[in-house]
């Protein structure tokens, strides 16, 4: 019977937790799509470049409303490096970027409210600028060896882009998100079934021990800015300090073991090092604000009357109706991957009147890996065609005379390991 229950508390606030993030969710799903239709990334880069506090301001406001987490910041930010940013402008970005986005915004004010929904965008400001600062100036001396490729801009018109907006935002943004986004709200609602309130409480450790065991588990580990909200609020719902929450939903998506080794292999170790001592310090540095200088009840108050187990407020019927849209939109975007793969699987039987090779890519991890290295590899003169398939890591490639070895030094060049 103890177990039944368990069972009917974990489906409740899966169920809750849902409800009260999906409204927000879904209005940051649209701006998302709006961002990606209207400011294409060709129109962004060329802010990047020039003098060190210009491109790391710039490269930190236009980094935080993008709906970039931080395995899709990867190839964006390798691509604004390579048409000419500055290594400077390049870590403002990718520092910024997957802290936070319009989506994550909206939902964070949702579960954790205002304090928490304008602090995770300045720390993203703060952070940015600075590493870009300090990555200029440890970087000044290096020998900048790239060679640049002309930009051509697609031309679209209006209902071409109102179309984007919709097939990126709802379709294409959240089969980029909804994996981490699922595992977000189960492991929250797994930790409200169990864990009693003010558990971490009872555990008495001080914040700053809270915080560097967060920050310990966070750096390697890869969560997004959207899905890492339900898990601070529920820490935060358990006695964990908001300090220690805000580590999390900041360190947990600026940093993960693809993004580290993308930017020492791209960038260099002078800036992978500014990268990680930047995102360290500014996590610990806001968490102590949070948790020593600003009133504790304004990070607490609003994940206690929304997620507490003692509150008797009902769901109401459109966070009921949003939470069954953003279900079906990522029911949608499974099966729509499902399909774009065996579509491409049809393709490649129909055609074989070009040399067809299928290599492996560690590194690949959503809709943005895949279209920047088919984009890059079809640019290559004897590439006809690519087609990345994410669930087995593998690009396959139709041509005349394929070089493997010129394969290869591309996919290398963008972050990713092609075997």
């Amino acid at each position: 019977m103890e177990v039944q229950q368990y069972i009917i508390t974990f489906l409740n606030d899966f169920v809750k937790i849902l409800s009260e993030m999906s409204p927000y969710l879904l209005l940051g799903f649209f701006f998302a799509g709006l961002l990606y239709a209207f400011i294409p990334q060709n129109k962004i880069e060329r802010y990047f470049n020039g003098l060190p506090f210009k491109s790391s301001v710039l490269a930190s406001i236009f980094g935080i409303p993008l709906p970039l987490c931080s395995c899709g910041v990867i190839p964006t930010g390798t691509a604004f490096y390579k048409n000419g940013a500055s290594k400077g402008g390049t870590v403002s970005f990718l520092i910024s970027t997957p802290q936070t986005g319009v989506d994550s915004i909206l939902a964070t004010f949702s579960l954790m409210g205002l304090p928490f929904a304008i602090i995770r965008p300045l720390a993203a400001l703060v952070t940015g600028i600075t590493g870009g600062l300090i990555t200029s100036v440890a970087t000044k001396n290096e020998t900048d060896t790239r060679t640049f490729q002309e930009q051509t801009e697609e031309r679209k018109s209006f209902s071409q882009k109102v179309g984007d907006v919709f097939r990126y935002g709802f379709v294409d943004f959240i089969q980029d998100i909804s994996k981490w986004l699922v595992i977000g709200l189960v492991l929250a609602a797994i930790i409200s079934a169990l864990i009693p309130n003010e558990f971490f409480e009872l555990l008495n450790m001080p914040p700053i021990v809270q915080m560097l065991l967060i920050l310990v588990v966070s750096i390697p580990l890869y969560i997004c800015a959207t899905g890492s909200i339900p898990l601070a609020a529920i820490l935060i719902l358990k006695g964990i300090s908001p300090g220690a929450a805000f580590v999390l939903l900041m360190a947990g998506p600026a940093t993960n073991a693809a993004t580290i080794t993308m930017i020492g292999k791209v960038l260099g170790r002078k800036s992978l090092f500014t990268y990680l001592a930047t995102i360290i310090v500014g996590a610990l540095g806001f968490g102590l604000l949070i948790d020593y200088a600003l009133p504790t009840q304004w990070f607490t108050e609003i994940t206690h009357q929304h997620l507490g187990h003692n509150h008797h407020k009902g769901l109401s019927w459109w966070q009921i109706a949003s939470g069954v849209i953003l279900m079906a939109l990522i029911i949608n975007g499974y099966i729509q991957k499902y399909l774009n793969t065996k579509k491409n699987s049809v393709t490649q039987l129909k055609n074989n009147t070009m040399e067809i090779k299928t290599i492996k890519v560690e590194g690949m991890t959503c809709n943005h890996c895949k279209a920047n290295v088919e984009s890059n590899l079809e640019k290559l003169a004897f590439i006809e065609n690519a087609q990345v398939n994410l669930r087995e890591k593998t690009v396959t490639l139709e041509g005349d005379n394929i070089e493997l070895d010129k394969i290869k030094e591309a996919i290398d060049s963008l972050g990713y390991k092609a075997s």
